[in-house]
């Protein structure tokens, strides 16, 4: 591919860090670095006045001036608002990545020529409001986002290629099935794949967004905080200047732990220093039950999967948190096999969603594809009713999760009153029975119902969720010969309105900053 004449890159957008690639011109997926000469740019913003500053300068800031960072905020995404305003104003998530996504496309088009197109991924465990103001995210940073993938089946195709059980043609050599363990900054993901020929097929998938490596540093900051009000009689738990020093030993802790068996920490506070040491055997007892939770979610989606371990010939890790040993002790012990860290932690999944802009590209020009994708809901996608007997909200799961997409299904409902003027079926996405925890994600209404229709008149509904994340509902009442069809895509998260009026003023900002 000519990269110069089309430029598509993949973007791990992650919570802690990004990573930019693209395919050189063997095909070969290279991470681009970033201005600073690295391979990861930190994700975190700083807002100061009219200006902001993204990357490696605003993570070292943040202990400092924490009232003006933004962190974590792929954790946010599918909110109306992140939870911190600056300088008295408050901007949604997407908007707060937006800036890290045109940094990384300021930084890679300096390297490798001007970029407009990406594929961004997305932990396997997102639900679509989080999809969708990712994606909007992408519009607002001048990208065409072809894609938003998961972050398991972009590494997966990653490791595919580079270890070699893919030929040039990017088939399998042999049938695999393989886990991918994918634990970043601020989120988890498992998944279980089978890659057979050119076909790579998501079997089963399961995770946190609100589980990662930050998670893993908080256990040991509590820690740390705990042994310095006992040793110094001071409480930093009320300055979060000091806490945000506190989190940041812990993170450097956590990473001399991933080579050593122990780290020195030196911390000051209100005039009272503290010099401690923290072993590895200490860090793993703290934060035993986060790693638990991994563990209980691996083998929850391996008997999801239908599968056991021996069924299991491949387990990838992904994500930097994976470098904490404990994991790979904890995978071993499971697996009864090493860990795979063939590859890069924090690139293998920017390479698979570069690899897969090419896929992409092929596809739209009608040339054969090399790889075909076969995924899986990761929500269960459901009709919120009324139970008949009780007159409470039932959610009627029509699409279960871990469903091969293609999927479609067609349920029976009835008509609650008599008289009804309307119907109005409300999908929901997850949830419990009850519709609790539940996200609205579209409404079907069939208008214009004929005067006197009686109570309990059968109401056909049906699913058809397509392989590109299109769902199309149809609801039908066969009695009166009416039908309302709705399709829910991918679109913005934002209005309309709301996306022109946030893209002018990040357009305002760039030409204030000479970022145009």
């Amino acid at each position: 591919m000519n990269q110069k004449a089309d430029n598509i890159v993949g973007i791990d957008l992650g919570t802690t860090f990004s990573v930019v690639a693209h395919l050189d011109a063997a095909g070969i997926p290279r991470t681009v670095t970033n201005a600073e000469g690295d391979l990861t740019t930190p994700s975190v913003v700083m807002f100061e006045e009219n200006e902001f500053v993204v990357g490696k300068e605003a993570a070292k800031a943040a202990a400092l001036f924490p009232d003006k960072v933004a962190e974590f905020v792929k954790r946010e995404m599918g909110k109306p608002m992140f939870s911190k305003s600056f300088g008295g104003q408050s901007f949604p998530p997407e908007v707060i990545q937006s800036l890290i996504l045109e940094k990384l496309k300021r930084d890679a088009a300096d390297k490798i020529g001007p970029i407009t197109k990406a594929v961004i991924t997305v932990p396997a465990y997102f639900n679509e409001p989080k999809r969708r103001a990712t994606q909007d995210a992408g519009r607002l940073a001048g990208l065409e986002v072809l894609a938003v993938i998961n972050e398991p089946t972009a590494a997966a195709i990653a490791y595919g290629v580079s270890e070699g059980f893919l030929n040039a043609q990017g088939e399998s050599q042999r049938a695999e099935t393989i886990l991918v363990y994918d634990l970043g900054g601020g989120t988890f993901d498992v998944s279980v794949m089978r890659i057979d020929g050119q076909h790579y097929e998501v079997i089963a998938t399961d995770g946190n967004v609100m589980l990662g490596g930050a998670d893993w540093d908080r256990c040991l900051a509590k820690h740390l905080v705990d042994r310095f009000a006992d040793e110094h009689l001071i409480d930093p738990c009320q300055d979060p200047n000091a806490m945000a020093r506190f989190m940041r030993e812990a993170e450097e802790a956590k990473r001399t732990l991933s080579a050593r068996s122990q780290a020195n920490v030196l911390i000051e506070f209100a005039g009272a220093v503290m010099r401690t040491t923290v072993t590895r055997a200490e860090f793993d007892e703290l934060t035993a039950h986060l790693l638990e939770r991994t563990r209980f979610t691996v083998n929850k989606v391996i008997k999801e999967a239908g599968l056991g371990w021996n069924e299991i010939t491949r387990v990838l890790l992904v994500g930097g948190s994976t470098r904490m040993p404990q994991v790979g002790q904890m995978l071993k012990q499971q697996s009864g096999r090493a860990a795979d860290r063939s590859l890069s932690a924090d690139e293998a999944v920017a390479h698979g969603a570069a690899l897969y802009g090419k896929i992409l590209q092929s596809r739209q020009a009608g040339q054969p594809e090399s790889i075909q994708v076969t995924n899986v809901n990761s929500h269960a996608l459901g009709v919120l009713g009324i139970e008949k007997a009780t007159g409470q909200p039932r959610n009627r799961v029509m699409i279960p999760r871990n469903s091969p997409l293609p999927s479609s299904h067609t349920a029976q409902f009835e008509t609650h009153k008599s008289g009804q003027p309307n119907v109005a079926v409300q999908v929901v996405e997850g949830g419990d029975s009850s519709g609790q925890n539940s996200t609205m994600i579209g409404k079907c209404v069939v208008h214009d119902l004929p005067p006197g229709l009686p109570a309990g008149t059968p109401v056909w509904v049906k699913f058809q969720y397509d392989a590109d994340g299109m769902l199309g509902v149809a609801a039908s009442l066969p009695s009166v010969g009416i039908t309302a069809r709705l399709q829910i895509q991918r679109q913005s998260g934002l209005t309309d309105s709301a996306l022109t009026d946030w893209n002018d003023k990040m357009k305002e900002i760039y030409s204030a900053l000479d970022l145009d």
